[in-house]
């Protein structure tokens, strides 16, 4: 049986580094991929390409890689070293670019050569590729920081006979993280390595646009999800490239496709985390971590009030404003909240400053930390993401998961993922506009609702019974690739 070469390239993946959901996914998608079969009997052999940062979740894995060899990687007038490491399982194989000048940071992005660090990733995935002896029928990269490999395939590559065959696709995560700098020849030729005569194909608005880069060259351009696919049409959403994004859909170069969660990693029977496992036949469980979460973060011990978790950065985007003004009023019903999350200084503030007045009724965690994570899932009753945007989120689907029923505005994923209980097959609480009262009103809601044992137990069953997996994103990937390669 033949079998399709896909090679994956992005800035983080799980286990080994992430800072949100790129690297769930990244973590997830390639599993299933591999898994699965074309409709003219092709396997696809996957491989994923990643930065070997210093900062791992888990050291664990460090220590499990081996060296496979090194190259020189040219970007413009610097000879870099890149040395390839590589990690193999479940079918695939995980290459790891190492240069200490470039990784060795305590975190993965926010340098001022940002701009740099990723133009030398891009380009030394290509040579690693090329190192390793790949003929790559499909290249997915993920992100602004990987969006030079498609610009670079069409430009310096672009004579190289092992990629004269190989479709070039880019996939948004949230395009609102651009890769945008000034309109410098000395930025594009000496820190990207490209012609001055190449430059119009990341010119944008004046500027030099990374990601608008990727959309110009890539054959497709993918979104995490179909409603967030129509919503950066429009200015609002697109962040300032909704020009670019309207030409790549009239070229019919757009797609979204939902994505879904490991739900082997987020499985409430299973999960190593919690207080207590349980499943969709023992909600009742769930109890158990409640109190046992109250008790570790000085909540009132009650069992039988509501409880509404958060999981989220703390950013105007994810809806801090509609919360931060509703707050206040939900904190005065029978009620608790927990929020966990890093972000904008003035939100984390303000939470603790809340969270004086209201001790023994909410707790705000400034951390990222994907145990506790787990832990406020399994012991929420409620879960609360009002995102002004969002490009697909996890979160919501972790929720159902584990039977916290989330309340969510209508936008992007969550719109694709969550229906109101109102509706048929409703999994969840939903609002349409950019207002605090009608969050509110759905909180309040909730939290009458759970009153009544018999239909929180019907909504919570309802919740759990979703199927949030990759199997069916999965084939949806694996056919754009046909439809590219036929």
């Amino acid at each position: 049986m033949n079998e399709k070469q896909i090679v994956i390239i992005a800035s983080e993946c799980q286990p080994f580094f992430a800072s949100g959901g790129l690297a769930d996914v990244i973590g997830s998608l390639p599993t299933r991929i591999a898994k699965l079969v074309n409709t003219d009997g092709e396997k696809n052999q996957v491989s994923v390409i990643l930065p070997l940062y210093s900062k791992f979740t888990n050291n664990t894995y460090r220590n499990k890689l081996a060296y496979v060899g090194q190259t020189t990687v040219n970007l413009s007038w610097r000879k870099q070293y890149c040395g390839v490491f590589k990690y193999s399982s479940k079918g695939i194989n995980y290459y790891f670019i190492d240069n200490e000048y470039y990784f060795k940071k305590s975190s993965y992005y926010g340098y001022f050569d940002d701009g740099e660090r990723f133009a030398f990733f891009s380009k030394a995935a290509i040579e690693t590729i090329k190192y390793l002896d790949i003929t790559p029928d499909i290249i997915h990269c993920h992100d602004w920081q990987t969006g030079l490999v498609p610009v670079y395939l069409r430009t310096t590559y672009y004579n190289d006979e092992r990629f004269k065959e190989t479709k070039r696709i880019f996939t948004v995560h949230n395009i609102e993280y651009q890769g945008v700098y000034s309109y410098d020849e000395d930025i594009l030729e000496d820190v990207f390595g490209l012609a001055a005569s190449d430059g119009y194909l990341l010119e944008y608005r004046g500027q030099l646009n990374i990601m608008k880069g990727a959309m110009e060259t890539s054959n497709y351009v993918s979104t995490v999800s179909p409603t967030y696919a129509e919503e950066i049409m429009y200015a609002y959403y697109a962040k300032g490239l909704e020009f670019e994004v309207e030409r790549i859909k009239a070229e019919g170069k757009l797609r979204g496709i939902l994505n879904g969660i490991d739900k082997t990693f987020y499985n409430p029977a299973k999960d190593e985390a919690l207080f207590v496992k349980y499943d969709k036949k023992t909600p009742e469980l769930k109890l158990e971590n409640k109190v046992q979460l109250q008790e570790m973060l000085g909540l009132t011990v009650n069992k039988d009030i509501p409880l509404i978790g958060m999981v989220t950065r703390l950013v105007g985007h994810k809806g801090l404003e509609l919360v931060k003004s509703a707050l206040p009023e939900i904190l005065k019903q029978k009620v608790q909240v927990v929020i966990l999350g890093t972000g904008d200084s003035y939100y984390e503030w303000y939470l603790r400053d809340l969270e004086r007045v209201y001790r023994g009724k909410l707790s705000v965690i400034i951390a990222f930390n994907q145990d506790l994570s787990r832990k406020i899932y399994a012991s929420s009753d409620i879960f609360l993401m009002p995102s002004i945007s969002e490009p697909c989120g996890l979160a919501q689907m972790i929720a159902c998961r584990y039977g916290a029923l989330p309340i969510v505005r209508r936008t992007g994923g969550l719109a694709d993922s969550i229906k109101d209980f109102s509706q048929a097959k409703g999994n969840g609480y939903v609002f349409d506009n950019i207002n605090a009262e009608e969050m509110l009103s759905k909180v309040l809601q909730a939290i009458a609702e759970y009153d009544n044992k018999e239909l929180w137990a019907k909504h919570v069953k309802a919740a759990m019974a979703c199927d949030f997996g990759w199997t069916n994103s999965a084939k949806k990937y694996v056919e754009m690739y046909e439809e590219l390669l036929k």
